[in-house]
């Protein structure tokens, strides 16, 4: 929990922000119980107020970046009030920190798994045809959060959209350059095709950043229905399409790969049925998300290397990090300069 521990917290000043946001369970003293799965922040279940809560805020060691971070996820949820994107409802923020001693927010409690997808619990371990729903429901999460007026939700200023695509490749490098330890065959062919190819025109909206199955939360049984998108760290405004390509990073061409991915694809659709059902509710054309694709490997390799490089580097990693990541981060830089290759000239494509 990063160094945070319950005799830090008030509970009665917390109860007291409840109280004043018109939280469930008005006066009665919350209890608070650590949770575990917060990479970045700590979690709390937040009981004995009627309702299932969790509150989630900065450890204490946490930089000044850290806790901007959770302001902006504070931002992020409250702009999400009252539109159709699956997430944890906003229940209270304390965007100053003067409650807790540190910004934090509580939501309510989402009854749902999460899985990286290697083992999906029943039926979707068996049921193939309810495992297709999986797929459907977390592109249709991407096209749902892409499509949300962000102006008119408050969120001006929340990113940079103009010139998103002309930073990106640039702006990933230089991020490598901070930790590189390795070459990364087919890295500068990568971007060289990107930077030739960026679309002219795109639409803004909001992204996620690391859309894919770990981070969201699906309902309990079949149909597969998608209750809560989480871990937005890494949100801003930018192009949505990145997100559809992100979450399609476990297809070859049309079809899954029954190997070398994190979650088990086996039985969900082809990329062509995913692609069509985000147009379908998003309004937006996937006909140049092959450079997406392309960009999603690369950006994620680039990612990805900083865990490796602080594995091999120091320490205080698992060697077993670098054990898995050593091969998989070259294999991501290669497949985005592979489809590169591959593709003819987009001719910075419009759309």
């Amino acid at each position: 929990m990063d160094g945070v521990t319950e005799s830090r917290l008030d509970a009665a000043a917390l109860g007291r922000l409840l109280d004043a946001a018109g939280a469930p369970g008005h006066g009665e003293l919350p209890v608070l119980e650590p949770l575990s799965g917060g990479s970045q922040n700590a979690l709390y279940r937040v009981a004995g107020r009627g309702t299932p809560m969790v509150l989630r805020m900065p450890g204490t060691r946490a930089d000044a970046a850290r806790l901007d971070g959770l302001r902006r996820e504070i931002r992020l949820v409250r702009a999400l009030t009252g539109t159709d994107v699956p997430h944890a409802e906003l229940i209270a923020a304390d965007d100053a920190g003067g409650v807790l001693g540190q910004p934090c927010y509580v939501m309510a409690e989402v009854d749902g798994w999460n899985s990286t997808g290697a083992q999906w619990p029943a039926p979707f371990d068996t049921d193939l045809t309810a495992r297709r729903g999986l797929a459907f429901e977390l592109v249709d999460g991407a096209a749902r959060l892409g499509r949300v007026d962000w102006r008119a939700q408050g969120l001006d200023g929340f990113g940079r959209p103009d010139g998103f695509h002309e930073r990106q490749v640039d702006r990933w490098l230089a991020f490598l350059n901070n930790y590189r330890v390795r070459e990364l065959p087919g890295l500068d062919e990568a971007a060289d095709w990107l930077r030739a190819n960026r679309p002219r025109h795109y639409t803004p909206g909001i992204m996620h950043g690391d859309y894919q199955f770990a981070n969201v939360m699906y309902g309990h049984g079949a149909p597969a229905k998608l209750v809560a998108i989480i871990d937005w760290e890494m949100t801003t405004i930018g192009d949505p399409l990145l997100d559809l390509a992100w979450a399609l990073l476990g297809y070859d061409g049309e079809n899954p790969r029954t190997q070398g991915y994190y979650a088990d694809l086996t039985g969900m659709p082809t990329r062509t049925e995913l692609l069509a059902h985000y147009e379908r509710v998003s309004g937006l054309s996937t006909e140049n998300i092959d450079y997406y694709l392309v960009l999603a490997n690369f950006k994620l390799g680039i990612v990805l290397e900083k865990t490796y490089a602080a594995s091999v580097t120091s320490d205080k990693v698992d060697p077993e990090i670098a054990a898995a990541m050593g091969p998989m981060i070259p294999q991501l830089i290669a497949q985005a300069a592979e489809l590169a290759r591959s593709l003819p000239s987009v001719a910075r494509h419009g759309r």
